[in-house]
């Protein structure tokens, strides 16, 4: 009897100690998100489309994103003239690193994943997945309880058709807190 006790009060224990593993705060973003980029065939230009991301917090001031992308646009190519469609979608995770400050949080990232290239014309007809990463930052403003504008920068790396692309990302929305 004593052991079905034993055994039931260590599974009750464990089981709690899941549950605190799980965050208990965090924040979900979504906005607009304007991508200064090019795509290693094309050259640079400007995509517009969205961001969204979900943290969850697990210490005071570190959490994890998922961070979720797309921009769209044409990006032209000087030495044939021609203009392609293109679509660049990211996905990325990684730790973000935040603090309070009256109605500002601050906060810092580094996120690593995939990202997707389609360019479409006349011409070419291409698409791609391979390895990206995101360095960046910004700044959410709180409006109302659990709500927040924020401003966010990074610098978008992709890897595609061999090279490397080195992008410009701007993105603003509304935050959500929970």
């Amino acid at each position: 009897m004593q052991k079905r006790i034993a055994i039931v009060f260590s599974l009750l224990l464990l089981s709690a100690a899941g549950m605190a593993q799980i965050p208990t705060a965090g924040n979900v973003f979504l906005g607009y998100s304007y991508n200064r980029g090019s795509s290693g065939i094309s050259d640079t230009g400007n995509l517009n489309g969205w961001e969204g991301s979900v943290e969850g917090k697990f210490l005071p001031f570190v959490g994890l994103v998922a961070d979720f992308s797309a921009q769209y646009g044409k990006l032209g190519n000087p030495a044939t003239g021609v203009n392609a469609s293109t679509r660049v979608q990211s996905y990325l995770f990684g730790p973000r690193v935040s603090f309070s400050a009256g109605k500002f949080r601050p906060f810092a990232h580094v996120l690593i994943g995939a990202a997707h290239l389609h360019e479409s014309s006349i011409f070419i007809d291409n698409s791609g997945t391979d390895f990206a990463d995101a360095i960046g930052g910004g700044i959410d403003y709180h409006l109302i309880p659990r709500v927040a504008w924020r401003v966010q920068a990074d610098a978008l790396q992709t890897r595609f058709h061999g090279g490397r692309q080195d992008d410009a990302r701007i993105s603003t929305g509304l935050v959500v807190r929970f």
